[in-house]
């Protein structure tokens, strides 16, 4: 069984390894990181906190928006695309479940997205270690940071696997992709900002608010890492927010893996309904 599914990660990993746009979302990732470190590095002197724990707040932010979608990139067509190419069928012809299938493109898409990461962030971690502008405390930081993006991207690819299984041509899944990440990552706290701005005293601040967060796992990936790093003086906003919910922050990485299973169940159960 693992031999199967590891067949399938490398496949998935070579494949995602030369995808262009997984390369250009890197480089974005390498140009923005260092872009962040090199103007947000200004509030290291008055504030004494090291410059690499700065940078990671700042990366906490960026991360939100593009590791959604770099998830998205990479799974939005992994199994209607199969179908597509006509090779789903092959596939499954040979003795390999659907689930340990879904299992190996899950675990190569999760290590393309870790090289990604570790290459884009890992250029501007380098360059301010050897610079003199990080510690080992804004190392740790900045681990935590790699790993709590990977787990927000395999929320979102699993994600991908769910809209991949529910369409029949890529074009339909790519377009239903970026609804996803628009819903998820934009428009959801837009509709909550409403709420908040339109009853600010009521039930929906002290009571509703707080555990709608929980059910976006951008809010959570954010609400973690920014409750962890003590930044509502380095970076305001969701910071602040983050330092006054009526849970630890704990909670917010559980609700992360929580999403992460439960999308990961659904695409599992769809897998299993396609007849290619």
């Amino acid at each position: 069984m693992l031999s199967r599914i590891l067949a399938i990660a490398m496949q998935e990993l070579r494949i995602g390894i030369r995808n262009r746009w997984i390369v250009l979302a890197t480089a974005i990732l390498a140009v923005f990181s260092l872009a962040l470190a090199l103007l947000g590095s200004a509030p290291a002197g008055t504030l004494g906190v090291d410059r690499l724990t700065i940078t990671v707040a700042s990366l906490s932010s960026l991360s939100v928006y593009l590791v959604p979608l770099i998830a998205l990139i990479l799974a939005f067509d992994a199994v209607c695309g199969e179908i597509e190419r006509g090779t789903l069928l092959m596939t499954f012809s040979c003795p390999l479940s659907r689930s340990e299938f879904l299992f190996g493109k899950a675990l190569g898409h999760s290590l393309v997205l870790l090289i990604a990461l570790g290459v884009g962030y890992g250029v501007t971690a380098g360059f301010m270690i050897l610079s003199g502008a990080g510690s080992i405390a804004g190392l740790v930081d900045f681990l935590r940071l790699i790993a709590t993006s990977v787990l927000l991207g395999q929320c979102f690819i699993a994600v991908g696997y769910m809209l991949s299984c529910l369409t029949r041509q890529s074009v339909t899944a790519a377009a239903a992709a970026i609804a996803t990440w628009l819903v998820l990552v934009v428009l959801y706290d837009l509709a909550l900002l409403g709420a908040l701005v339109a009853n600010p005293e009521g039930v929906f601040a002290s009571s509703i608010f707080p555990y709608a967060l929980l059910l976006n796992p951008a809010d959570s990936f954010r609400l973690f890492n920014l409750a962890a790093l003590g930044a509502s003086d380095l970076v305001g906003g969701m910071a602040g927010v983050a330092e006054t919910l009526p849970f630890s922050p704990t909670s917010a990485l559980v609700s992360l893996a929580m999403f992460a299973g439960f999308a990961m169940s659904g695409s599992l159960l769809l897998i299993r309904r396609i007849a290619p």
